[in-house]
């Protein structure tokens, strides 16, 4: 993993997140794995109480799957903030899950949407730059998730990084990148992903895989001169999700969970002192319960 500008304490104009990284390949390790007694295959124990919970009938016992996080002496202080504006904040925490050797794309985050309906949805996407402006993805703006952004600009994405304990939340409203900035971002891909993007039209019924292989195929015979540039479908670009909550979290084995939520103030809010903290260019924090 390696960022286009030097991560540093203070917030970067913009970084641009590349994962052109080589890692030791292998299984994930989990740290601090609790084990389970075995379960029965007898259907009168380890049940969830559920004759429609699958877990217990196939051996698994779901529900006593836990890890150990955090002691209480590893607790994450008001006082550990690295910055107390939270995209510094940010830095400092993905430099960490960067620079770990147990992940393998600390760039990978939960994109959530949502109809104008409020039916919601989820997936894995790749963060691909952040700055002061927010969060920036590509995608299919004709994809599922690209047609609920476009109706309902509101989105939340969050990173998880297990073996650190720790996962950031953000919330905020979202916006097409430009097309200049999208296009110049489609060209530093690798052309197989270039043909990839226009092969595709996300999220659209195919009858079979061989649909895509041939249509692959065409593109790669077409474009097979490497100085033949690739046009950009105009239906795939770029989004930025511009922040109004950073909520930053770490695990604590006893689920008393540390929890410091940045927020922009509300129009005529009245700060509680006690509880709300004055933050850098124009946010607050507080601590939230578990």
């Amino acid at each position: 993993m390696f960022l286009t500008r030097a991560l540093r304490k203070s917030a970067p104009c913009f970084v641009t997140v590349s994962t052109s990284c080589s890692r030791t390949s292998g299984s994930r390790v989990r740290h601090g794995f609790i084990t389970t007694q075995p379960i029965s295959t007898d259907n009168t124990t380890g049940s969830s109480g559920s004759d429609n919970d699958m877990s217990g009938k196939e051996g698994m016992n779901v529900a006593g799957m836990r890890i150990a996080y955090k002691g209480g002496h590893e607790a994450f202080y008001e006082s550990d903030l690295e910055s107390k504006d939270p995209i510094a904040q940010f830095t400092a925490w993905f430099k960490l899950a960067c620079d770990h050797p147990k992940i393998g794309e600390p760039n990978a985050m939960t994109l959530a949407t949502a109809t104008k309906e409020g039916i919601p949805s989820a997936r894995m996407v790749l963060l691909k730059g952040y700055g002061k402006e927010g969060f920036k993805f590509y995608t299919n703006y004709e994809s599922r998730k690209g047609g609920e952004l476009l109706s309902n600009p509101y989105a939340s994405i969050v990173f998880y990084w297990e073996p650190l304990m720790r996962q950031i939340r953000i919330d905020g409203t979202v916006e097409k990148i430009s097309e200049e900035v999208s296009t110049e971002y489609f060209h530093s891909r690798p052309r197989s992903s270039q043909i990839g993007a226009c092969v595709s039209h996300q999220s659209t019924v195919i009858e079979s895989r061989e649909v895509l292989i041939q249509k692959e195929k065409e593109l790669k015979e077409k474009y097979a001169d490497p100085n033949i540039p690739i046009p950009k479908p105009d239906y795939w670009g770029g989004f930025i999700l511009k922040p109004c909550v950073m909520e930053f979290w770490q695990g604590q084995s006893t689920r008393l969970h540390d929890r410091i939520v940045f927020r922009r103030p509300r129009e005529g809010e009245v700060v509680n002192e006690k509880l709300t903290h004055t933050g850098d260019d124009g946010w607050v924090y507080e601590r939230l319960s578990p």
